[in-house]
């Protein structure tokens, strides 16, 4: 598979302009994951305004990571363990806050789900706080409230020309002391120095061993530029700005219109074969689920055949010690589903329909049993399958009749 990191930004990319990640791009995400594609959110939002979002998209069960403040924290999604941190200096704030009075803007910083800004009522501060899930805690001495961490400060105002101006005239006077990001047209963000979303892939792409050319990008803003830059391959958003869809390898669907699940479908799952498949990534994947709570593991997997074996154990024998037919017909079903996902084109997705099974023999507790599925009917809207499950000894425990419907996706 040629990528194997898939990064993408939030607002305006992950998400649609009702803040909503569709299902077509749902499904998307968690069928590339599947296929052994690590996924890496990076956004500007606070961690509380990301968490939700990597949770959604399982990032936890995929090894996938996140970053928040534009790189400034990046985070393994598995673990929640924090990778990487930088905090800008406190000697910076009064100068910050000068800035703000200087300019009439309002001010605000963020801690961990709270917002201290000294203009609660500022619409685009109440916005951030409602899009983010944080409350406002208002200030009248917003340099001496600061005891804990700044991971960014931000400037608001209505005028985007005048942000524009004061962000080349504080890049030139602060000569890299701190890093300087035009996000929304009413924000102007002030970052550690170096911390922006490339510097924080660059990082992420070190400690885990990735390359360049492993690496796909999707962004919409002007923050995203540089990161769309260091991928293999650079996609931006059809709603982004001419800017960024000049320094971008291309351009898919907006936002609106499934962009990422566009991106996704063409240049990871329509490029995906069966055989590039590594069964140690698909069992790993899925060990959080039923399967791995049954010890279900894949040994062979085709669009035409899936084998998998089960202990019999205590998580699924029957009282008496034999297995449970309940679990032969999770095993079946479960084979059935992984072969299904395998031959459903980029824009499908197949949901099981039925499933009907035979009991024919008992395994006894401390057996593995083998369960060989094969495809009988591979029709447009369907696949039936036939599972057979066996013992060490290739005696027939069940054979299992599974029906998958195939769906186009919304």
């Amino acid at each position: 598979m040629k990528y194997k990191l898939l990064v993408l930004d939030i607002d305006g990319t992950l998400l649609n302009d009702q803040h909503e990640i569709t299902k077509r791009t749902h499904t998307a995400l968690i069928k590339a994951q599947h296929m052994g594609i690590r996924v890496v959110i990076a956004s500007g939002r606070p961690t509380c305004g990301v968490t939700p979002l990597a949770e959604a998209i399982e990032l936890g069960n995929f090894d996938g990571y996140f970053f928040s403040y534009n790189g400034g924290k990046i985070f393994d999604a598995k673990s929640n363990r924090l990778l990487f941190e930088k905090a800008v200096e406190k000697e910076m704030v009064p100068f910050l806050l000068k800035l703000s009075k200087k300019h009439n803007l309002a001010i605000f910083t963020y801690n961990r789900n709270t917002i201290l800004t000294d203009s609660p009522d500022n619409e685009y501060v109440k916005r951030e706080a409602e899009l983010n899930g944080m409350t406002i805690i208002p200030s009248t001495n917003f340099g001496e409230d600061i005891n804990f961490a700044i991971h960014k400060i931000m400037l608001v105002g209505n005028d985007p020309e005048v942000l524009d101006h004061l962000a080349q005239q504080e890049k030139k006077r602060l000569n890299g002391a701190l890093s300087i990001i035009r996000s929304e047209p009413y924000f102007l963000e002030f970052a550690p120095q170096n911390i922006d979303k490339a510097n924080g892939l660059s990082i992420l792409m070190d400690k885990i061993g990735a390359h360049k050319s492993e690496v796909m990008v999707i962004g919409n803003g002007i923050a995203d530029i540089t990161m769309i830059q260091s991928g293999g391959l650079g996609i931006a958003m059809g709603n982004a700005p001419d800017a960024v869809k000049i320094c971008a390898g291309e351009t898919t669907l907006s936002n609106n219109e499934d962009g990422v699940a566009e991106a996704i479908e063409k240049h990871i799952l329509k490029e995906s074969i069966p055989s590039a498949i590594i069964l140690k990534q698909l069992n790993a994947n899925t060990a959080h689920s039923l399967m791995g709570n049954l010890g279900i593991e894949y040994t062979y997997a085709s669009p035409e055949r899936v084998e998998a074996i089960m202990p019999v154990n205590e998580r699924n024998r029957q009282p008496f010690g034999i297995l449970h037919g309940g679990a032969s017909l999770a095993l079946a079903e479960t084979i059935a589903g992984v072969g299904s996902m395998l031959i459903c084109g980029a824009d499908e997705i197949a949901v099981g329909m039925q499933v009907s099974g035979n009991h024919v023999s008992s395994a006894r507790e401390g057996d593995t049993v083998r369960a060989i599925a094969t495809i009988i009917h591979k029709g447009r809207s369907s696949h039936v399958w036939n599972v057979d499950i066996v013992t060490s000894t290739d005696k027939l425990v069940s054979s299992v009749r599974v029906i998958n419907s195939v769906l186009k996706k919304r």
